[in-house]
């Protein structure tokens, strides 16, 4: 595949409140699906690592600083690479390195497994990250580029697979890793080489047909956000962002010690309630893409930060049953935004898919993995009921949305 930047610039985004009515080609689900289903192994996969900390914590005798300082490291590695990826790809494509990127992976799962030291479980933990940045920012520039036009929808999608193999996770490790031990976590190698084989079918797809995709929704053109808006831009998506992944990070790093210590619930309870919040997450998630094509992205964006405080505000006082429900509301209302984020990005800066897409999801772990560390250290000196009590005001950051610039207009070829 020979694409360069010139081919990716024009690519239309969708303009504020405004449906795509002249689609270059139509939505392409089987390769939309591909692309969440790869999402889906990955993140199943990623959900191992946080569903087993307690059983870690107990095995190596751990802190939850060096709980946190695990999460850290995987994430970091995840995100400090991911943006470097999408630029040097934007500029020269490397459609294998999906596949290649999943090997990473699969290396990574079984140091984990057979990890026999905290420094080990480090190394481990930065193998599966380094695969994870292979993988974002290449493979949502796939499902962007079978979109038709329907960037939002297409980007939901993608993303609720990854979510719902983030929900998928804790099961699987519940059922296989805590009954079984560490060693029982090289089941998940078997995930990996699914989603190689799967990705090896996209990069397929991507040589023979990439280049006439990009073409085809290249009929369109857009003018990005001038200098001035895209640096304004940057910081309040930077800040939309510290508020929502901290959080999340707070629910999967931390949300299973909470209701032990809350609600004295066994490991296998409280990853119920994580699987609950996950699924939520995921069902969230799907919605906000299609909805942001429809009604824009700002409107989204508001909906999913303030309309999730009241909640989160009354998670820290509420009983176990209204703790399900109130986990419910908030991974169904927050989980909304990401889509919108990442294609409202797409839209302020156009030609840059792959460093767009590797600066959000980027930011996305880098920002969970510092705030996952943070939390810990808290959870260590005051508490981790105090910790959630803390970031329940997390949520009433969204009132920066109101500075966000908005995309410019579509302006046809010609």
């Amino acid at each position: 595949m020979t694409t360069n930047t010139a081919e990716l610039a024009p690519v239309a985004p969708v303009p504020e409140g405004t449906s795509t009515s002249h689609q270059a080609h139509p939505f392409l689900l089987p390769v939309v699906g591909a692309a969440a289903f790869s999402h889906l192994l990955n993140d199943l996969i990623q959900a191992v690592l946080p569903s087993v900390y307690p059983m870690l914590k107990t095995q190596f005798s751990l802190s939850f600083a060096q709980i946190g300082w695990i999460a850290l490291v995987y994430q970091v590695t995840a995100s400090l690479l991911q943006p470097w990826i999408g630029l040097y790809t934007d500029k020269h494509p490397k459609p294998y390195l999906l596949p290649s990127g999943m090997v990473v992976t699969f290396i990574g799962i079984a140091l984990l497994a057979f990890a026999g030291s905290y420094e080990m479980l480090l190394v481990a933990s930065a193998v599966v990250g380094i695969g994870s940045a292979t993988f974002h920012p290449e493979a949502s520039r796939v499902a962007r580029m079978a979109s038709g036009g329907r960037f939002g929808t297409a980007q939901s999608t993608f993303q609720v697979g990854g979510n719902t193999g983030s929900a998928i996770g804790p099961l699987l490790a519940a059922a296989i890793v805590i009954p079984y031990g560490q060693h029982a976590i090289a089941w998940f190698m078997l995930a990996a080489a699914l989603a190689i084989f799967v990705l090896s079918r996209l990069t397929a797809w991507t040589i023979r047909h990439g280049q006439a995709k990009l073409k085809s929704l290249a009929r369109n053109q857009v003018v990005g956000l001038n200098r001035a808006q895209v640096i304004q831009a940057i910081v309040v998506i930077a800040i939309l962002m510290f508020a929502k992944f901290v959080y999340i990070a707070a629910f999967t790093n931390y949300f299973t010690f909470y209701l032990i210590e809350r609600f004295s619930m066994s490991v296998q309870e409280s990853q119920i309630y994580l699987f609950i919040f996950l699924a939520a997450v995921a069902a969230g998630t799907f919605a906000g893409g299609p909805v942001g094509d429809r009604i824009g992205r700002k409107a989204v964006i508001w909906i999913s930060f303030l309309g999730v405080a009241p909640f989160a505000l009354a998670l820290p006082y509420a009983g176990p049953t209204l703790t399900a429900v109130l986990a419910i509301m908030i991974g169904l209302v927050m989980s909304s935004a990401f889509a919108a984020l990442v294609v409202y990005a797409q839209e302020a800066v156009p030609g840059r898919v792959g460093m767009v897409s590797g600066v959000m999801f980027g930011l996305m772990f880098g920002i969970g993995g510092i705030g996952a560390a943070g939390l810990g250290e808290l959870a260590d000196s005051h508490g981790i009921v105090w910790v959630y009590q803390l970031v329940s005001f997390l949520p009433l950051l969204g009132l920066v949305t109101a500075f966000l610039p908005r995309t410019r207009a579509l302006q046809p070829k010609g």
